[in-house]
Parts: C-alpha cells; structure tokens; sequence
C-alpha cells in the first residue's frame, strides 16, 4: 500500500483518480507528478533577500551613530 492511500479519504482517492484519467496516466504516476509539482512550486518561492533600507532609514542611522 502506497503511503497516499494512507492519508487520503475514500472520496479525495477517487477524486485523484478521475484526474489521473483523465490525464492518462495512473494513479501511482499522477500522485508522483504532483508531489514533484508542489515541490518545484516550494523551491520557487523562496523567500526573497531583505529589501535595502531606504535613504532617509540609513541616514537616520548614520545620524545616530557617534562621531568618532
């Protein structure tokens, strides 16, 4: 027994395989395919970088900062 049947409900399993189907591919093939979708879609959203502070944010900062 695969592990997806394990965590799907009698009804989300039919429903998969309708869409297995109708894509024309089995359920093993179809259930892989869209858990390497989920996957790439995971990788691309990647949190971005920290945006770079904004002029009058840095001046402040340089503002506080003591002389010496």
């Amino acid at each position: 027994m695969t592990d997806y049947t394990k965590t799907l409900s009698k009804g989300q399993l039919a429903y998969e395989q309708q869409r297995a189907a109708k894509a024309g591919m089995s359920l093993d093939e179809w259930m892989k395919a869209k858990a390497k979708k989920a996957e790439d879609e995971a990788k691309q959203a990647a949190p971005k970088p920290p945006k770079k502070k904004g002029f009058f944010s840095r001046l402040l900062d340089k503002a506080h900062q003591p002389l010496g």
